[in-house]
């Protein structure tokens, strides 16, 4: 782990930790208990919404079921608490995920509005942590499902090696246990939502940086079709590849193998079994600084998402894409807050060498407006990184499926704890989760802030509710078409039309 990441890691870490402490709620009344298919849960009954914690939707893959497909969840008697948020998946600490080396972590949280209703859209919230990191428990979901008068449901996934290894130890096929488990809950989904007033036949699939990726992987996989009828993707362009830097982004199947035979190696393992017999500890212990995610190839994802939507071979439905204008400010800005040494020109020069190799200089220069070194640097890997992909996303997307395209701008919340940069932080990566989730990492939002995200929870529960994002007293937000140089800019200054291409240099990076 770099200075940089170490530095980041302990000032989010304290506002992790704040978040698990500071959510109360009111006692469980009778309205608090709902039947499911495996029988009936008591949760949690607030000021405007219900919450029901920890309810299974698959049996624990633990044992000889480790990197199998989930199976379903055992059937109880009597009435099960849903007031307690269950063990978060496998993973070790971090800023955004909660450490732990329990298998048993296949559950679900639900938020519904308190008032009484039924055929509610549904919302199945996948959460980021690039696959290796992330629980339920750090996003407060009462907000947007009581402004918006949706069923929230919140999934939590194998991560790391438990949920994507690829390795022909365990099948030609593998390496996508932990979209397995994503497409579980959508089918625990279809059986449940009405008993909580939700509508199973009006779900919406919506993720951030890995869970973005994660749905357009399932837009992209067979094994989801007929499971979901929209699609937010927020900071995981569909068209990215895997790289290096890009590596939550389905990886081909052979550098999946080269990982698990790493893997298998190092713990002295040649067969399944012997893998399955490691201890959880020690296999995340050997996983190490390996970056896992989802593989090509098998029933689940046989095809990049990008192909797929080249080729046609997809899951169509209506889509709300789009990325934040400043993704990698938040990275580049807290090490500078936090250090208080600004990255300097020598060091921006050495980053821009490393990531782009004999093409740096071309970079460099085309970039040489733009000061000082650090906002130069975030600039560069934003339009690179995020931008790029983007673009291409919102042209293959828009050829297929009815597509809404977006990015948030303007100045969002900055890391709570943590003083501001020198220079304008802008709509970092993670901070548009701000305008529909409570996350204690994060500043309150102020008045302008909070004004966004009423219009942009709205906006969200009508795309959820009907397709189309557009809602009455609003700037209009037509549909996205393939030749499209704009996007909608969610900006607190005000909701405008942005010329994307041109602002992100698509053009030269293409």
């Amino acid at each position: 782990m770099s200075v940089r990441t170490k530095v980041l890691a302990t000032v989010l870490a304290v506002g992790t930790t704040a978040a698990l402490a500071c959510y109360t709620t009111t006692s469980a009344t009778a309205d608090s208990v709902v039947q499911t298919d495996r029988g009936a849960v008591r949760g949690l009954v607030g000021e405007d919404t219900r919450t029901f914690r920890g309810i299974p939707y698959a049996a624990p893959p633990t044992g000889e079921w480790r990197w199998r497909s989930p199976r379903p969840a055992a059937k109880w008697s009597g009435i099960r608490e849903a007031t307690s948020y269950a063990d978060t998946c496998a993973q070790v600490d971090h800023p955004i995920g909660v450490a732990s080396t329990s298998e048993d972590c296949l559950y679900l949280d639900v938020t519904t509005p308190k008032r009484p209703g039924k055929n509610r859209p549904v919302v199945l919230w996948i959460h980021g942590g690039s696959f290796t990191n992330g629980a339920t428990s750090i996003y407060k979901p009462e907000r947007f499902s009581a402004q918006g008068d949706v069923v929230v449901v919140q999934v939590q996934y194998r991560l790391g090696a438990f949920g994507f290894l690829g390795s022909p130890l365990l099948g030609s096929g593998s390496g996508n246990f932990g979209l397995e488990d994503q497409q579980a809950a959508m089918r625990w989904v279809q059986r449940n939502a009405a008993a909580f007033g939700g509508n199973p036949s009006n779900v919406t699939i919506m993720g951030e940086s890995a869970g973005a990726y994660s749905v357009c992987d399932h837009l992209a996989s067979p094994t989801a079709t007929g499971l979901f009828q929209r699609a937010v993707i927020q900071s995981g362009p569909c068209a990215q590849e895997y790289s290096a830097t890009n590596y939550a982004a389905p990886r081909p199947r052979a550098v999946a193998e080269q990982y698990s035979r790493d893997l298998a190696g190092s713990l002295g393992c040649t067969t399944a079994d012997c893998l399955r017999a490691v201890p959880a500890d020690r296999l995340l212990a050997a996983s190490g600084s390996a970056k896992f995610g989802p593989v090509l190839g098998g029933p689940v994802l046989p095809l990049h998402p990008a192909v797929a939507l080249a080729s046609g071979k997809v899951n169509r439905v209506p889509v709300l894409h789009g990325i934040n204008h400043d993704e990698e400010h938040g990275r580049y800005g807290a090490q500078e807050a936090a250090t208080g040494e600004p990255i300097t020109d020598a060091e921006y020069e050495a980053e821009v060498g490393k990531v782009f190799g004999a093409d740096a200089g071309k970079v460099l220069e085309r970039y040489s407006d733009i000061h000082p070194a650090g906002l130069a640097l975030s600039t560069v890997l934003t339009d690179s990184q995020w931008a790029l992909p983007a673009a291409r996303s919102n042209l293959l997307l828009s050829s297929r499926m009815p597509t809404y395209t977006f990015e948030f701008a303007g100045k969002a919340p900055w890391y709570a704890g943590l003083r501001e940069p020198a220079w304008p932080f802008g709509s970092h990566h993670m901070s548009d989760l701000a305008y529909f989730f409570d996350l204690a990492i994060l500043e309150p939002l102020n008045a302008g802030q909070q004004k966004l995200a009423d219009e942009v929870i709205a906006r969200w529960s009508s795309f959820a509710r009907t397709g189309d994002p557009n809602v009455r007293g609003t700037k209009y937000w037509p549909r996205a078409t393939p030749l499209d140089r704009q996007v909608q800019s969610l900006n607190p200054a005000g909701i405008t039309r942005t010329d994307f291409i041109t602002d992100h240099r698509i053009a030269f990076w293409r």
